[in-house]
């Protein structure tokens, strides 16, 4: 094999939009010659995932699974919904959740650098075969990985992903209800933080500030003594808190209790100790840009290109 130079790689990568490794593995299979190397990549189905990888990959599944003590969620995008229901994809999805229970990688690099849970090829690798089968863009986006007392839950077929870490005297079959339970209070009502003791001071301070000018601004607010207006803006936050913090949410299966009343009332009845110390929650494509096919646009250019 020939031995090749950091810039040969440098341009392989400009030019074709694949990895390092996968540049420097083509340009030595072809003894240096770029062109060689550019077919071999298109053959493994390498520089077409590079040229597709422009579309926007929304889509996909978040899954949360537990094994033993230990726990993973992950959302892995791909572009479209049809896609994401492929058999293959959803295995390669828990075989990624699998892989980081299995390996605790350190971040996402490592995630596909790793060996894949029953499989003998790397995460990436095993991404690159199955993107060959599939042809659509997909993305290994984030994942999380908790150890203690863990109670899983996914909603929608993998729209939304849920873990929750419990605190507890109890074994884990008896609080796994109690988990499921603030698990899909989390799914539904999206609270932002644990309790009102993680809530940052700046925030709390942003939201009054906003709420003094929004009361400035009101006739009937504006001619009320400051210390009134002070009293309220209190109240507010209260307000703000319950709504933000999943502890004193309102419990979505009975709102006469807030989500801890509900969790101390189980607790007792079940003779022990229980409390939610952490939990996660994945919503699929939350944050990504999802960009409006104008697919008359899309035809125009094809038929440019072949005329």
């Amino acid at each position: 094999m020939a031995k090749v130079s950091p810039q040969e790689i440098k341009d392989l990568m400009k030019s074709t939009g694949v990895g390092m490794m996968d540049c420097k593995k083509a340009l030595e299979e072809a003894d240096g010659d770029t062109e060689k190397a550019i077919v071999i990549l298109r053959e493994k189905g390498l520089a077409t995932q590079a040229k597709k990888s422009g579309r926007v990959a929304a889509e996909g599944i978040v899954t949360s699974i537990v094994e033993g003590n230990v726990g993973a969620v992950v959302e892995v995008n791909i572009e479209t919904d049809f896609a994401a229901n492929n058999e293959e994809f959803k295995a390669f999805v828990a075989a990624v959740a699998k892989t980081v229970i299995e390996k605790n990688p350190a971040d996402l690099d490592a995630l596909k650098a790793a060996t894949i849970s029953g499989g003998e090829k790397s995460v990436e690798e095993t991404l690159q075969d199955l993107f060959i089968k599939i042809r659509e863009n997909m993305v290994i986006r984030r994942f999380v990985r908790m150890e203690g007392v863990l109670v899983p839950y996914v909603h929608g077929g993998g729209s939304i992903g849920v873990m929750v870490k419990l605190d507890t005297d109890l074994s884990a079959d008896k609080v796994f209800e109690v988990g499921k339970n603030c698990a899909l209070q989390v799914a539904a009502m999206n609270p932002a933080y644990l309790n009102r003791e993680v809530v940052p001071a700046e925030v709390i301070e942003e939201e009054k500030k906003i709420m003094m000018t929004q009361m400035a601004e009101d006739p009937k607010m504006a001619s009320k003594p400051e210390q009134v207006r002070a009293k309220i803006v209190e109240g507010k936050v209260g307000k703000y808190y319950t709504e933000n913090c999943l502890l004193e949410q309102a419990y979505v299966k009975d709102d006469k209790m807030s989500v801890q009343k509900y969790v101390e009332a189980s607790a007792k009845e079940l003779g022990g100790k229980i409390s939610v110390v952490e939990y996660v929650r994945f919503e699929r494509g939350e944050g990504i840009e999802k960009k409006a096919d104008d697919f008359a646009a899309e035809v125009a250019s094809m038929a440019k290109g072949n005329g």
